[in-house]
């Protein structure tokens, strides 16, 4: 059988056609941490129950961080995504304040986001 001339061979790739333009890869998001900030009214069984519900963390896990907080006027309680920072800022903030403190001018846990450190 003989050739055509319209046959067509494939060529091997070329090392610049393999590579992948680096400019079209999504640039990842910084992690954030979600900061609980100290107060003298809430009581401590009250924020370890918020931080157990929204978090689900472990009791003794949910102490330290409150103790944290409590000792060094904030804690680092959780971190990640930009985005489910704010949801669990807003779990935290629709706990409203202490029912047993509420009298004392009580106000939802204090908690504020930044940017984790690099």
């Amino acid at each position: 059988m003989a050739k055509s001339d319209s046959a067509v061979v494939d060529a091997p790739a070329t090392q610049s056609e393999t590579k992948t333009d680096t400019r079209e890869q999504t640039k990842r998001q910084p992690p954030y941490v979600v900061i609980l900030h100290n107060d003298d009214i809430n009581t401590f069984d009250f924020v370890i129950e918020t931080l157990r519900k929204v978090f689900g963390y472990e009791l003794e896990k949910c102490i330290q961080l409150t103790l944290n907080a409590h000792n060094q006027g904030r804690s680092a309680i959780w971190s990640g995504a930009l985005e489910v920072a704010e949801l669990k800022v807003d779990q935290i903030r629709s706990r409203g304040a202490d029912p047993q403190m509420k009298a004392k001018g009580a106000l939802p846990l204090r908690v504020s986001i930044e940017p984790l450190p690099q």
